[in-house]
């Protein structure tokens, strides 16, 4: 089986795949390849280890009549049309579970850089503007500890972040979409909200749905109102969760005190209102990169590969809805 890999990836895991017999293709580029070379790449491939940035629609899979398995290096495969995979007989996975860490930790970076106001103290100390101390100095921030954190989508990075805020920060979480694990230590102080409750009574907002449909927009101008004006919305999951235009209304208005994003709508561009904002702490997508976290990724991507080149079920076969 040819195995056409799209973009650079931990060469020690292409050598796993060449070791099974297996003809590996590529990388075809260092990011994102030409369409033109992808789809050339792509006619002859029986699996396609792809990566975010690579978009596999029914133009592509129309290109690769050979094709078995599309295997995403990353938990999400928005990039992916799954029912035109399921379609043609193409299977699709994912590397769900070994970037949970990473990604809880960014969250709360995110959540705690907000709320003590950090990249602003930071350049304020770079362009020596040192604030004088004082009980009502510059740059005062908001409580982390004992505040009540509220998550939306207790998947496994949901409740990753959930255990760091309950045991780490003493903060009270609220949860709506999903549950928590009988085991999890800090499931006995969560509370189950609906989501305009949530989105009422928290002191902090983290994102950890998936994009569908019914999420694209979940915070929207009225979602954002329904906030407090003190709160902090932190989204590591997908970009189109928050409608970008609205937040940026939201920051400028006060309506709520600020904004940590890793995600955005339409990724490399960001809101030009996000980008002047002193409230949004904002990072590239850097939710799994860490060095250990993205190797696991490529060697789970390759296990997905090597099972079915086997003739196994892969295992982590994304179902389609």
């Amino acid at each position: 089986m040819s195995v056409v890999v799209t973009q650079r990836v931990h060469e020690a895991q292409l050598d796993r795949l060449r070791s099974a017999g297996l003809d590996v293709v590529g990388p075809l580029a260092d990011g994102p390849p030409p369409r033109a070379e992808l789809l050339a790449a792509a006619r002859g491939a029986g699996a396609l280890l792809t990566l975010l940035t690579d978009r596999v629609d029914a133009e592509l899979l129309d290109a690769a009549p050979s094709l078995r398995v599309v295997a995403n290096v990353a938990v999400g495969y928005d990039n992916i049309d799954v029912a035109g995979a399921a379609a043609r007989g193409v299977l699709v996975t994912n590397t769900p579970g070994v970037l949970t860490e990473a990604t809880a930790d960014l969250a709360m970076g995110l959540l705690l850089a907000v709320a003590r106001r950090i990249p602003e103290a930071d350049a304020a100390v770079r362009d020596g503007r040192f604030p004088p101390w004082g009980l009502f100095q510059e740059l005062i921030g908001s409580d982390v500890a004992g505040a009540r954190l509220g998550i939306v989508g207790l998947g496994r990075i949901g409740r990753a972040v959930a255990r760091r805020a309950a045991l780490g920060f003493g903060m009270h979480v609220l949860y709506a979409g999903g549950a928590p694990d009988p085991s999890d230590a800090w499931a006995g102080g969560a509370e189950a909200v609906g989501f305009e409750e949530l989105l009422a009574r928290a002191d902090f907002v983290s994102l950890h749905a998936p994009l569908t449909p019914a999420t694209r927009h979940l915070v929207d101008e009225a979602a954002l109102r329904a906030m407090q004006p003190g709160a902090v919305l932190v989204n590591t999951a997908r970009g189109p969760l928050v409608d970008e235009a609205a937040l940026a209304r939201a920051l400028s208005g006060g309506w709520i005190a600020g904004a940590g994003l890793d995600v955005f709508e339409r990724e490399p561009e960001v809101e030009a209102a996000l980008l002047a904002s002193r409230r949004a702490v904002l990072t590239p997508h850097l939710g799994s990169a860490t060095a250990r976290t993205r190797l696991r990724m490529c060697a789970t991507a390759v296990d997905n590969v090597l099972a079915v080149a086997a003739g196994s079920v892969p295992p982590n076969l994304v179902a389609h809805r």
